[in-house]
């Protein structure tokens, strides 16, 4: 994290430095005959302008230096090393800063109180070179030979080393005492400065520990003095710990806006912009955007190891290892955590060894399996992980997997010691409070200990481990309840989050949760339970309108002749429940495997289709979607019938043409986040009687666009072109029931709500949607990959089209797939004529794309909706084919 450093004239600050006042003073011509104290000025002077120009304070110690050690001035010398030093550590070179300060230390006759400033500037840079326990034997042997006050101002520095040593308690109280002097020091600029770094370095312990209001409370006093005594440098310093904060607090849109003017501010200093890279990706890593926090690392890492910032990097090292953990790829997750645990190793950081140690458990079981032996090793980490307050939440994750791993191996009472761990506070059959009900033979001390470390277990992870203890003796009941109440509590915490981004990653929290209850519902049997299940699921990161449980009974009043298909994911396998008018089935289909694989063929081959590859791409398109009908649709035809169909996918499934599957063509399919959000999509006001207004706009670059927005346009009496800009576009959604886009579109996995659609002046993208009050009732995106979605969570598919949904239109026409533009006027040009006689988008698109043959475009949400009634008798034909 960026921490405050030490910089001034007569002792040292906090770890990041604050911005000096003044200039120096030019320094006499070497060999200057008389008074010498000219020459410390001008060295002290160098010291302070190490803040604001360290290249000029480098050069500015290199004259001094020359001049003193011309003329005897052991002193000046000193302090002119130190300068040299500090503008080296300014520019990321630690090396040459501890060159410099080990050299001013080795000058004889120096004084003794320019000595001990030299070993303190010496303490932050030892720590950062990865010996903080060394640095703390430094800061020792300056103690002795400085004022209160200055020692009050090396006690910042010492605590930046303890905290990296894991000792927390220490480390805040360093600080304590440090502020404690600051406050009633004399209040010069220098003070304000030293003051501001010690809560700056005092607020980042906090952050360390988990204490995320009271890090905040602090950078923001740190801040405000900084900002009001003028140290502008200090202040944006400070800021560049708000990405990391930010995220900690749940502000994810926020935090990315910090950081990028963290990036501006720190532009030149490579290694404090790679430390706070690394620290925004540990926050990114716990709001679990692992793929986020790929990217930072890889541009981080590099840069720590050229400056030879080896304590970041060590962390940094640990951080990335956790992310290939996250990712899938076990054995380079091994490798890196094998390598971060030698570096910490080497810096005397045990504290941060079990850390490391899980990381390594966790690869090993995803390689090896479980086994005895692996859990007594699974136990032992958890068991060091709780001993440090700030790893609790750690802790009770491996309690909680090392109780699975117990019943995997057939040891039924470890599981239930480690269950005991994290459910021991709650009292029996009751919801979550922080009770002492089951602590009545620990003394008062321990009990206190022991509910300091509950307090700190993630509601998921507890409600998981009540639920599995519930399971184990088999009050089935019971463990439902504790699941409804963890993902009730998860839920709660999404009420404030108005980006669907953020609101889907935070919701991941309850993620093995949810799959612990659906499993017990599909252990069950029950269709009914598993319906509820998947559907209690996908409201936990479901837009606010779409919330709420969907009663079998509603959806199939809301059906009539149509089917309903709602897709579950258990573990590996995946399963259908089916509701119709008659009844509700649960089929399990398969194995996910060969169905991601077929998925896949199918792409592939409307991909090299749409490029025109001609009958040896269109030949591979029909083996492909009858492979994938096969798997997903064969073992419920018999439900399905001719029935017009909701879907509602999960995972890779958010990624399916399904107008492409055989028996689905001609046949109406509406694409749906959940039961719940179509039922929410049909009731987006009432269907108008009067003929829509149909505004639409064309993108550049697209032969075709022009042409396919005059057809449509020329079938609805009320409608109007706009310019192909994203303000009139953005305008238009608020005064238009239809809007029509004919242009390139662009999905973006990584990051969805980047998604965009390519105007004239640049793209729309998905987050330009999130303040429109109003949007079209039906948005047709006549735009490659536009339905394109990510699901961090189900129940909140992140692109344009749930961006759109999501704002509260009932129907999105999206392309799922690369489409040519002359393909794109034939399908869009039929789909509005039959939209104009009053069919409704599932079915207009269902016949047009059969009639066509193009067949890369899905309708999501209420695709039953009409867009107005009163619209049949339209002079149009439904045998006409466009040219």
């Amino acid at each position: 994290m960026t921490r405050s450093r030490d910089r001034g004239s007569g002792a040292a600050s906090g770890r990041r430095p604050p911005v000096p006042v003044g200039s120096p003073h030019p320094p006499p011509p070497a060999g200057a005959p008389g008074d010498t104290k000219p020459l410390v000025q001008a060295a002290e002077a160098a010291v302070l302008r190490s803040i604001v120009d360290p290249e000029q304070a480098l050069y500015a110690g290199r004259t001094v230096l020359s001049a003193a050690e011309a003329c005897g001035d052991v002193e000046a010398a000193v302090v002119a090393l130190r300068a040299m030093a500090l503008g080296a550590r300014e520019l990321g070179d630690l090396q040459a800063a501890e060159r410099h300060l080990r050299r001013a230390i080795a000058t004889p006759k120096a004084p003794s109180e320019r000595l001990a400033q030299a070993r303190l500037s010496l303490v932050t840079v030892r720590t950062e070179r990865g010996h903080p326990l060394q640095a703390l034997r430094i800061a020792a042997l300056a103690w002795a030979y400085l004022s209160p006050l200055d020692r009050a101002k090396l006690d910042t520095q010492r605590a930046v080393a303890l905290a990296h040593l894991g000792r927390y308690q220490e480390a805040i109280a360093s600080c304590d005492r440090a502020l404690h002097a600051l406050v009633a020091a004399p209040g010069t600029i220098d003070d304000r400065r030293f003051l501001a770094g010690g809560l700056l370095n005092r607020g980042l312990v906090h952050a360390y520990r988990g204490d995320w209001d009271s890090a905040m409370r602090d950078i923001t006093a740190c801040l405000q003095i900084a900002r009001h005594a003028g140290l502008d440098h200090l202040a944006r310093l400070a800021a560049a710990n708000l990405p990391f904060l930010a995220v900690r607090r749940g502000d994810l849109a926020g935090a990315f806006g910090h950081y990028r003017a963290a990036e501006d501010a720190l532009f030149g200093f490579p290694e404090r912009l790679a430390t706070m890279r690394a620290d925004f990706a540990g926050a990114l890593l716990a709001a679990h955007l692992p793929g986020e926090a790929r990217e930072l690392l890889t541009l981080a890492v590099p840069d720590l190891e050229a400056s030879g910032a080896l304590v970041a990097l060590a962390e940094a090292r640990l951080k990335l290892a956790q992310v290939e953990l996250l990712t899938g790829d076990a054995r380079r997750a091994l490798a890196v955590a094998e390598r971060a645990e030698r570096e910490l190793t080497a810096q005397d950081r045990v504290s941060w060894l079990p850390l490391v140690n899980e990381v390594t458990l966790r690869a090993r079981l995803m390689l090896e399996g479980p086994s005895p032996e692996l859990l007594a090793e699974l136990v032992a980490c958890a068991d060091e992980l709780e001993t440090g307050s700030a790893l609790a939440a750690s802790a009770a994750a491996l309690r909680l997997l090392s109780a699975e791993t117990a019943l995997a191996v057939d040891d039924h009472p470890m599981a239930s010691a480690q269950l005991a761990h994290l459910t021991s506070h709650v009292p029996p059959h009751a919801p979550w409070v922080p009770a002492g009900a089951r602590l009545t033979s620990l003394s008062s001390e321990a009990q206190a200990r022991h509910l300091g470390q509950v307090s700190q277990i993630p509601a998921p992870v507890r409600q998981h481990a009540l639920a599995l203890e519930a399971s184990l003796q088999e009050d089935v009941t019971g463990a439902f309840r504790a699941v409804r109440d963890g993902l009730a509590e998860v839920g709660s915490q999404m009420d404030t989050l108005d980006d669907p981004s953020v609101r889907a990653h935070a919701a991941r929290a309850g993620e093995r949760l949810a799959a612990f209850g659906l499993s017990l519902a599909v252990r069950d049997g029950s269709p009914a339970e598993v319906f509820d299940w998947a559907e209690r699921w996908r409201a936990v990161a479901a837009p606010a309108h779409a919330r709420g449980m969907a009663d079998p009974d509603q959806v199939r009043a809301a059906l009539g002749p149509g089917a309903l298909v709602e897709f579950v994911v258990d573990d590996t396998s995946l399963l259908a429940v089916v509701i119709t008018g008659e009844r509700m089935v649960l089929r399990r289909l398969g194995g996910l495997g060969p169905i991601t694989e077929a998925l896949i063929q199918l792409r592939y081959a409307l991909r090299r289709s749409s490029l025109g590859d001609g009958a040896w791409a269109g030949g591979l398109v029909g083996p492909a979607a009858e492979e994938l009908e096969r798997l997903l649709l064969r073992p419920i035809e018999a439900e399905l019938g001719d029935r017009p169909v909701v879907v509602v996918p999960a995972g890779v499934l958010h990624t399916l043409p399904w107008g492409a599957l055989p028996c689905l063509s001609e046949r109406p399919v509406s694409v749906a986040a959940g039961a719940t959000a179509w039922l929410a999509a049909r009731r987006h006001g009432p269907v108008p009687s009067t003929p829509p207004v149909v505004a639409a706009a064309a993108g550049p670059g697209l032969a075709h666009a022009g042409a396919e927005v005059g057809r449509v346009l020329a079938l609805h009496p009320r409608g109007r072109e706009v310019a192909g800009r994203t303000g009139a576009v953005l305008d238009a959604l608020t005064t238009a029931d239809v809007l029509h886009l004919a242009a390139h579109g662009v999905f973006h996995a990584r990051s969805p709500l980047l998604s965009a659609i390519t105007l004239e002046d640049g793209p729309l993208m998905a987050y330009d949607l999130l303040g429109l009050s109003r949007t079209a009732r039906l948005v047709v995106l006549s735009a490659c990959d536009s339905g394109m979605a990510r699901t961090p969570a189900e129940g909140a598919p992140l692109g344009l089209a749930g961006t759109f949904l999501a704002r509260g239109t009932t129907c999105v026409v999206a392309g799922m797939v690369p489409v040519r533009d002359e393909d794109a006027l034939a399908v869009m040009t039929l789909f509005h004529e039959l939209l104009a006689t009053g069919r409704p988008p599932a079915s207009a698109l269902a016949s047009a794309a059969a009639k066509t043959g193009v067949l890369g475009f899905a309708c999501f949400g209420a695709g039953d909706q009409p867009v107005a009634t009163g619209l049949a008798g339209s002079a149009t034909q439904l045998d006409h084919e466009p040219t």
